[in-house]
């Protein structure tokens, strides 16, 4: 079957959602899962084996600044009262094109920094925030 090139998706109709708030201001997302293997030698092959041992998520998204909030939430972290911000983030692709929409929701979400500030005259201030997650699930996939 040829491609048809009007079903391939773009990132116009990404989202991030977060508490079942869109993050409008986000532009652009990512996440993946990087497994981790160990190398198994066998006896009778010059072929090493692998064994998948452990896996580990990270992302980022970024953004424009608008407001604090979503930093001031995931500030808290720095507050030894408090336990560490740790949350949940969908991400959606739902181009009209596309054979459906295609969202993940990414589990155990935990950022690695807090962009506190940022800018240069005459530009718009954007911020970026890498984080780590421990697991996702699929909610929607993209099928024919």
């Amino acid at each position: 079957m040829a491609l048809d090139a009007a079903r391939t998706i773009t990132g116009t109709f990404g989202e991030v959602w977060h508490d079942g708030e869109w993050l409008t201001n986000i532009k652009s997302a990512e996440a993946t899962v990087e497994i981790n293997k160990e190398e198994i030698s066998r006896a009778g092959t010059r072929w090493t084996a692998h064994k998948v041992t452990s896996m580990s998520g990270s992302g980022s998204m970024s953004g424009y600044k608008v407001t604090t909030n979503f930093l001031e939430q995931i500030g808290t972290t720095a507050n030894d009262k408090l336990r560490p911000f740790v949350t949940e983030l969908i991400l959606a692709l739902k181009d009209p094109d596309a054979f459906g929409a295609y969202r993940v929701r990414l589990k155990g979400v935990q950022f690695d920094s807090l962009p506190l500030i940022n800018y240069e005259v005459g530009s718009i201030v954007e911020e970026e925030m890498p984080f780590t997650f421990t697991g996702y699930e699929i909610i929607d996939g993209l099928n024919q």
